[in-house]
C-alpha cells in the first residue's frame, strides 16, 4: 500500500518506516538520567563506600565539565549497544559495509594507507582553523579546545587499525576520505566532487562538534547542583530547571551526534548539503556568527529590547505562572524530543538516514516549529517595560525575521534530503497529506494559492487523500 493513500477500509496509512528506531534515543536517554542520577548522589555513595582521593575529596557532587563529558559515554553506549543487539543497523546495506569480504590486511593496507594520510591530513587542517580563529580561545570554547587537544592523540593512534579494520569489510574502501589522502599525497586517482563531499562532512563535524563541546558543562552543573525542594512551590524556579534539564538532555545526545559518527553503527554522514544557502541560513544561528545578528540589544535581529519574559508579565497569579511555564516545558520538550529521536545520528546539515518516528509523524520539523514558538511565548516580545509601542514592533518585526530564517533552514534541508533519498520523497508527500500539523497548513496554501490565482471564485476541490 502507498503511503500516501488511503488503504480500502479507509484507515489512515503509516508513514515509511523510520531508519532509526524510537528504542534507540530511549536507550542513550536512560544512559543520561543514570549518570545524573549517579553524579547528585555521588556524596552518599562515597561515604557509602568509605572511598578517599580527588574524586571524593569535600564530598561534593559530580558537577563539573568533566562529568559533563563523561555524560556522553553513558549516553553513547547505550544507543550503540541498541543499535547493534537490537536494530542490527551493522547489517544494513546503507553502511557500504559486507561482513563476509574479510579482506587481509596485506591487501587492504595501501588502500588504508592513502585514507589514514587524508584523515590526518584533514585533522591537520581542522587543527590549524582552531588555532587561527580567535573565538575558539576565549569563554566557554576554551573547554572544547582542551577536550580536542587531549582527544588528538589517541584519535590518531586508534585510527590507524579502526581504518585498517573498517576496510577489510567495506564495498568500496575508496570513499572520500581516500580521494582527499590522495590528492594530499599526489597520486593523481583522486576526484574533486569526492573532495567536496568529504570536506562538506568534516567541516560539518569541525564545526558544530566544537560548539556542542563547548556548551556541555554549564547546564549540567546546574541540573547535578540543583534541589528541587528549595523551589517546588515557585513555578517560575521549578519551570526554568525543567527547561534546563530538557536543553541537557537536548545538548549531551545532540553532541554524542556529531562526534560518534560511525560506519558500523550506519551513523556516518552519507552527504553534506550541498547548497549554499543551507549553510548560510545554519550558520547564521549560531556562534560567532549569532553573536553579532541574534538576541539582545546590541544584535542586528535584536527581539529582546526591553523585555521582561513571562514571569514578569504573570507575576502575582500562580495559576497563570503555573500554566504558562508547564506550556513552556512542553515546547522545550518537543524540541528535546526531537533530537533524542535522532538517537546516535543527529547533526545538522546533513543527511544520515531518514527519520519518520517520534515528533516527525507530526511535522516534518518539529524541533524548528517548537523552539520559535518557544522564543515568542517566553520573551514576549510585544510586551515592553517601558511601553513604547515601537521597540514592540521592533521586538516582534526582527523575531519574525529570526522565525523566516528557519523557514529558510527547513527549506534547504528539504531539498538536500528530496535529492537524496526516495523514502524522504515518500515521506515528505504523506506528511502533506497525513501530517497532524503539516497536512491542515499545506491545504490552507493550496486554498490561498488557488484565490490568489482566481482560482477561488468558483468551489475549491479538496485534494484526494
Amino acid at each position: 500500500m502507498s503511503a500516501t493513500s488511503r488503504s480500502a477500509t479507509g484507515a489512515k496509512p503509516a508513514p515509511p518506516p523510520s531508519d532509526v528506531s524510537a528504542g534507540v534515543g530511549l536507550a542513550g536517554l536512560l544512559g543520561l538520567f543514570a549518570w545524573i542520577l549517579f553524579c547528585r548522589a555521588y556524596p552518599a555513595i562515597a561515604d557509602a563506600l568509605g572511598l578517599s582521593g580527588p574524586l571524593s575529596s569535600g564530598r561534593g557532587v559530580l558537577s563539573g565539565p568533566y562529568a559533563a563529558l563523561a555524560a556522553m559515554l553513558f549516553t553513547a553506549g547505550p544507543m550503540a549497544i541498541w543499535s547493534v543487539l537490537v536494530d542490527r543497523v551493522h547489517l544494513r546495506p546503507s553502511t557500504g559495509l559486507d561482513w563476509s569480504l574479510k579482506r587481509t590486511i596485506s591487501e587492504i593496507v595501501p588502500v588504508s594507507t592513502v585514507k589514514i594520510a587524508g584523515l590526518w591530513s584533514t585533522w591537520a587542517i581542522l587543527a590549524a582553523l582552531y588555532g587561527l580563529c580567535r573565538w575558539y580561545w576565549d569563554g566557554q570554547y576554551l573547554f572544547a579546545m582542551e577536550v580536542l587537544t587531549v582527544a588528538l592523540l589517541p584519535m590518531v593512534v586508534l585510527s590507524v587499525p579502526y581504518v585498517i579494520w573498517l576496510d577489510r569489510f567495506m564495498i568500496e574502501p575508496r570513499d572520500a576520505t581516500w580521494h582527499f589522502g590522495a590528492m594530499m599525497i599526489g597520486r593523481g586517482e583522486w576526484d574533486a566532487g569526492k573532495i567536496r563531499k568529504h570536506w562538506r562532512a568534516w567541516i560539518i563535524k569541525g564545526f558544530f562538534g566544537a560548539f556542542m563541546i563547548s556548551i556541555l558543562p554549564p547546564g549540567f552543573a546546574e541540573i547535578v547542583e540543583a534541589n528541587p525542594a528549595e523551589i517546588i512551590s515557585n513555578p517560575v524556579a521549578i519551570g526554568v530547571l525543567l527547561i534546563t534539564l530538557l536543553f541537557v538532555i537536548d545538548v549531551q545526545i545532540g553532541t554524542v551526534g556529531y562526534l560518534f559518527t560511525l560506519r558500523p553503527l550506519d551513523a556516518h554522514i552519507r552527504s553534506g548539503n550541498p547548497f549554499l544557502g543551507g549553510w548560510l541560513a545554519a550558520l547564521l544561528c549560531y556562534p560567532p556568527f549569532v553573536w553579532g545578528l541574534i538576541g539582545s540589544n546590541n544584535q542586528i535581529l535584536s527581539y529582546e529590547s526591553n523585555v521582561a519574559g513571562w514571569g514578569h508579565w504573570l507575576a502575582g497569579n500562580d495559576a497563570a505562572l503555573w500554566l504558562w511555564a508547564g506550556w513552556l516545558v512542553f515546547l522545550t520538550g518537543v524540541y528535546a524530543w526531537a533530537t533524542v529521536a535522532f538517537g546516535i545520528r543527529f547533526s545538522n546539515l546533513t543527511y544520515r538516514g531518514v527519520l519518520t518516528n517520534g515528533p516527525y509523524r507530526f511535522t516534518r520539523h518539529p524541533a524548528y516549529l517548537s523552539k520559535n514558538l518557544f522564543w515568542w511565548c517566553s520573551v514576549m516580545p510585544f510586551l515592553v517595560t517601558n511601553g513604547s509601542p515601537a521597540d514592540a514592533i521592533r521586538n516582534s518585526f526582527f523575531l519574525l525575521l529570526v522565525n523566516a530564517i528557519y523557514y529558510w533552514r527547513a527549506r534547504t534541508e528539504e531539498a538536500h534530503l528530496l535529492a537524496e533519498d526516495p523514502k524522504y520523497r515518500e515521506y515528505y508527500d504523506w506528511m502533506d497529506q497525513h501530517g497532524v500539523i503539516t497536512a491542515p497548513l499545506v491545504r490552507l496554501k493550496r486554498r490561498i494559492m488557488r484565490r490568489g490565482s482566481g482560482a477561488g471564485r468558483g468551489p475549491v476541490a479538496e485534494p484526494a487523500e
